[in-house]
């Protein structure tokens, strides 16, 4: 059964086909990645599955929910968060501290200003829970301007792990992270695999043929193929489409 179904999605701007009858089906548990080259429609693609672009036909439906109409803040809130643009993290705020928001705003309470988020034990622990599942519990205390790029990356992952995702898009979490720490990143999403579904839009292509169960591979707007890392590296097609490409480059 799919947890994510998307159907014959469709966008234009004027006469460019950005994305053309793009259809895909996510299981429970699934990491899902989708490939292609630059200008493939990647962008626009997972744009329309966060609710951030609307197509201009197909559907998107979450568990059986037409989910196509609704916007970002509700696709969030019925379980379907976009990491790295799901919201602004706060430089002045500690770790803990943007963290303990996001889980406040799951929670659906109010933000107090006279009782700091700090001091709320529930929000705190939750929020520790979260930061083990990022890797960032022993940054906790330290103000998000003083991250390093992958450790940015981890807090934005963290924030989007807070609104307990059934669903989650991730738009090229290793891009600007290299060295040990992209591998670090790596383990850390090969350690959460399982847990809700993924989509994966990434360029590293050693990230995607670690971690996928399924990819599909998007090009000029359109999948051409979809199946395990095996069938995709083995596919005449998508070689001379893109893998190849990548190689020769």
């Amino acid at each position: 059964m799919s947890l994510l179904s998307v159907r014959n999605l469709c966008k234009t701007y004027g006469a460019l086909e950005v994305t053309k009858d793009v259809s895909f089906d996510v299981a429970p548990g699934e990491l899902h990645a989708i490939i292609g080259p630059n200008g493939a429609g990647k962008t626009t693609l997972i744009g329309q599955l966060s609710g951030q672009i609307a197509p201009a036909s197909g559907a998107v439906l979450l568990d059986g929910r037409d989910v196509t109409g609704r916007s970002m803040a509700e696709r969030v809130r019925l379980g379907l968060a976009r990491s790295f643009q799901i919201t602004s993290i706060l430089p002045r705020f500690t770790v803990l501290e943007n963290v303990a928001v996001a889980v406040q705003a799951r929670s659906g309470s109010s933000f107090r200003f006279f009782a700091p988020v700090a001091a709320e034990a529930a929000l705190n622990d939750d929020a520790y829970e979260v930061l083990a599942k990022a890797g960032l519990n022993h940054r906790a205390d330290v103000r998000a301007s003083a991250l390093s790029h992958g450790e940015h990356r981890q807090l934005e992952l963290a924030i989007a792990l807070a609104t307990q995702p059934r669903v989650l898009l991730l738009d090229e979490p290793l891009a600007g992270i290299g060295g040990q720490e992209a591998g670090a990143f790596v383990q850390r999403l090969a350690a959460l695999k399982g847990r809700f579904a993924t989509v994966l839009i990434e360029h590293d292509m050693d990230a995607v043929f670690a971690l996928a169960d399924r990819i599909s591979v998007l090009v000029y707007g359109e999948i051409i193929a979809t199946g395990t890392p095996d069938e995709i590296r083995n596919d005449a097609k998508v070689r001379a489409a893109y893998l190849g490409d990548e190689e020769a480059a």
